[in-house]
């Protein structure tokens, strides 16, 4: 029986009568919710009357969070029109970013109004392929080359099984690592539109029953971190997961002067000896300035798992000085996400707020053909951190980054 007073189910609760995580079997999610709220605000002195005050039916989040209590609301804001030549984004976008970080969207947005005047960036998904590295355990190395030499001549014995699970992903490849009694597999999937973790994870599950039951490798854990997931890895770096995507465009020096108050000489320069130099120095995986400023904010807006931002960090920005006809230089600036995970269904694009900036981007959905929104979404990201990329260096070399945030009042 429904109960519709979330003071009596929050009663309930403190008697022992029921869990928190059992208020949805009782009442609506809305309810739910409430009661939940009624009991943290008696137990911890919080007034959470904000963090309840959110404009979707809680129902629509059911699958995005358990027991919830309300939303944490970020200020949403957007940057652009930019124009994009992409191999799925093609014309004029706009890109929400949701984020709490004063002075980023307004930073990105001069970086895209120079991009603009420049004629617009192209933008390329130059890899798709989710992965999942299950290990498994062996006796050896005798039996780690058995298991090897049969996965290398049955992959479609294992498609075969990993597909019977999704009517959308598809097996792309298995790579096999072996490390002395412990042998990995890292299973990579087109998963078209949607992000694809969970699907990968359960097709993968799948074609591990039939490594077990054909080689001698024992499965010891469905991920074994050479995947490698919502951690930084070196793997990601080099072979990609999800989306690898590239953004370029080439600057003529007189805008870059008149613009960002600065030359194609100096921002190169700032970039080699920070992005390029500074960051091998510090052993890091990403080459560059702040993308995941621009990855995140994207991520929070349009409901990527944001915790994949780890991933997205694995960038390289290069800047180079092009002599031009006129004496001076023109810039080329890229930036090269090596694995940047977006989908435009499951997960948190379901959701009613950041369906609607997949909406604004005109991205919402399945596209057509599969996958083709998904390369678009990663596309216009890119060309978002590439605009974020320009316009700090420019703000560095020209020695204006401490002022702009002054300006700003950050």
């Amino acid at each position: 029986m429904t109960d519709t007073d979330p003071e009596a189910l929050a009663d309930r609760v403190r008697s022992g009568d029921l869990r928190l995580h059992e208020l949805e079997a009782q009442a609506d999610h809305d309810t739910a919710a409430t009661a939940r709220r009624l009991l943290l605000e008696d137990e911890t002195d919080a007034d959470l009357e904000t963090v309840g005050a959110y404009a979707f039916d809680a129902e629509a989040a059911d699958s995005a969070i358990e027991n919830m209590i309300g939303a944490a609301q970020i200020p949403m804001g957007v940057v652009g029109p930019v124009t994009i030549d992409g191999g799925a984004a093609e014309g004029d976008y706009h890109l929400p970013l949701a984020t709490t970080e004063g002075a980023l969207l307004a930073s990105v947005n001069r970086g895209l109004s120079v991009i603009e005047s420049a004629g617009g960036a192209a933008a390329r998904v130059t890899k798709n392929g989710m992965t999942r590295a299950p290990v498994f355990r062996v006796d050896g190395v005798v039996e780690a080359a058995q298991t090897v030499e049969w996965v290398g001549e049955n992959l479609e014995t294992l498609r075969d099984a990993a597909e019977s699970t999704t009517s959308h992903g598809q097996l792309l490849d298995v790579e096999p690592y072996v490390v002395g009694d412990s042998v990995f597999l890292r299973f990579a999937y087109d998963t078209k539109d949607a992000m694809g973790m969970n699907m990968a994870t359960i097709a993968t599950g799948e074609a591990c029953n039939v490594v077990e039951a054909e080689t001698p490798a024992s499965l010891v854990a469905l991920s074994g971190n050479l995947c490698s997931d919502k951690k930084p890895a070196a793997i990601n770096a080099v072979e990609g997961r999800g989306r690898s995507v590239t953004a370029d465009v080439l600057i003529p020096g007189d805008l870059v002067e008149e613009r960002l108050h600065t030359t194609a000489d100096a921002i190169a320069e700032a970039n080699t000896r920070k992005n390029l130099i500074g960051s091998a120095k510090a052993g890091s995986l990403g080459f560059n300035a702040h993308a995941a400023n621009v990855v995140g904010a994207a991520f929070l807006a349009t409901g990527q798992d944001e915790a994949q931002v780890v991933e997205g960090a694995n960038t390289i920005t290069t800047m180079d000085a092009r002599p031009n006809e006129e004496g001076s230089s023109d810039l080329y600036a890229s930036v090269s996400l090596a694995s940047l995970e977006v989908g435009t269904v499951g997960g948190g694009t379901k959701l009613p707020t950041q369906s609607e900036a997949l909406d604004v981007l005109g991205l919402r959905g399945g596209g057509d053909p599969a996958g083709s929104n998904a390369d678009a979404l990663a596309e216009v990201i890119a060309v978002g951190a590439l605009a974020g990329e320009l316009s700090l260096l420019a703000a560095l070399a020209s020695r204006h980054l401490a002022s702009a945030h002054e300006d700003l009042g950050r």
